[in-house]
């Protein structure tokens, strides 16, 4: 257990408003997925990128659009989102959105395995 209060934020390079903090990793024993939190603030974005790993996205605050290969899909919080991988997918957010996001250890970056 956890308490997530104590993780700080940081910027995700690359985005418009968006920062991350890492809920679950490696680090913390997960053998198979990491568990992150994304804030984006309102008229932020993630631009279109794509790797060889999936994301689940569960949406807790806020509206916005993800664009996941040509699909734009309009998500708002309780919604939820399967990114498959290697397909390009891209966030915008119109009011501050909020949302897990989980990725198998794979697309773990090395200082958080």
């Amino acid at each position: 257990m956890r308490d997530v209060s104590s993780i700080d934020f940081s910027d995700v390079p690359g985005t418009r408003g968006a920062q991350i903090k890492w809920l679950i990793s490696p680090k913390d024993g997960a053998p198979n997925f990491a568990m992150r939190l994304i804030r984006i603030e309102a008229d932020g974005e993630i631009p279109k990128h794509s790797h060889p790993w999936e994301h689940e996205i569960f949406i807790l605050k806020g509206s916005g659009r993800i664009r996941v290969n040509e699909t734009v899909y309009e998500v708002s919080e309780g919604n939820a989102i399967l990114v498959p991988p290697d397909v390009p997918h891209e966030y915008h957010a119109d009011t501050e959105m909020l949302f897990l996001c989980l990725i198998p250890n794979s697309g773990v970056p090395p200082e958080y395995r």
